[in-house]
């Protein structure tokens, strides 16, 4: 099964450590268009991936064919709600979106320690969830799933 996570860091230790061995990913596909442009930043975060994953960085556009090529045992990082509708737009199914972490900032509501959402942000998870995509807002699998939905209408 494809996992799908929106965490504003990317690859760390979270994903490396808790992530890959839960969903049992032998793709890490990291989808952003600005790291999909850095080798530097690429070999960096290279580093710290399991040999026995392969990783892709891709640019979203691109994200319909890797995840063809990966079959179905991918997991799959956005940085922003903002990148995950438009693999959503784009015609990426997705049953189930994980956010992770993202920081707050000025203009931002709190909705959960590791999550704070802007109005784009509300409005694209509200965007997702009427399209029957459900919201996992966890930092690690072993934390029991929150439901914010109702912070965000």
């Amino acid at each position: 099964m494809t996992w799908f996570r929106v965490d504003n860091r990317l690859v760390h230790g979270q994903v490396i450590e808790g992530w890959l061995p839960y969903v049992a990913a032998r793709h890490l596909v990291v989808a952003n268009d600005a790291m999909a442009r850095d080798d530097l930043r690429q070999q960096i975060t290279l580093l710290a991936v399991p040999q026995n994953v392969e990783t892709h960085f891709v640019m979203l556009e691109a994200l319909p064919a890797t995840l063809q090529a990966c079959g179905d045992d991918a997991l799959v990082l956005f940085e922003d709600c903002k990148d995950a509708r438009q693999a959503s737009d784009a015609g990426i199914p997705m049953k189930s979106l994980n956010i992770g972490n993202l920081h707050y900032g000025p203009g931002k509501k709190q909705l959960l320690p590791h999550v704070a959402v802007s109005e784009q942000d509300s409005e694209d998870l509200r965007t997702l969830l009427d399209r029957c995509i459900q919201l996992d807002f966890r930092c690690v699998p072993s934390e029991k799933v929150r439901d914010s939905i109702e912070q965000l209408l």
